[in-house]
């Protein structure tokens, strides 16, 4: 039986996988909602993500950015638990403690296309549910691609 994307969060509810402690012991990885960054005039990437009250999830659980570059991403622990947030960036990856109902933001580099996918590294956040993705699109910058002629593109 397939599913279309409409039915997807009420056929995750009617399955037990739409949150902790039912079917699964937790919530499976990306259920949650798709969100989009916003540039600013200052060409920097801007986007908020929560942590819902007993939901272990991030909110939204995938983040589309239309390029990479520089992204101020902002988290919200609106738990009552502590959690954290191991985030990808070039060079070093960033860390940030949320405590109970706590704010924090980190700066990224994420200058290329593709997927790349963040967590909470305290307790079994991540195994039961606490990750997230940020999947950016757009063309590969000059510096990073190799000097070969041009290969066929599907």
């Amino acid at each position: 039986m397939t599913t279309t994307e409409g039915d997807r969060a009420a056929e995750l509810n009617a399955a037990g996988l739409d949150g902790q402690n039912r079917t699964a012991l937790g919530r499976l990885l990306n259920t949650g909602s798709i969100g989009y960054a916003e540039e600013g005039s200052d060409g920097v990437l801007r986007a908020t993500v929560r942590i819902p009250e007993d939901e272990l999830r991030y909110d939204p659980s995938i983040l589309i950015l239309p390029h990479g570059g520089a992204i101020e991403l902002t988290l919200i622990n609106d738990d009552k638990n502590t959690h954290c947030a191991v985030l990808p960036s070039n060079g070093d990856p960033k860390f940030i403690w949320l405590v109970n109902h706590a704010k924090g933001t980190a700066t990224l580099d994420l200058d290329g296309p593709g997927t790349y996918y963040y967590g909470s590294a305290s307790g079994n956040d991540e195994g039961r549910g606490l990750t997230g993705a940020i999947v950016i699109g757009g063309e590969v910058p000059d510096s990073a691609k190799l000097d070969r002629p041009p290969q066929p593109r599907p």
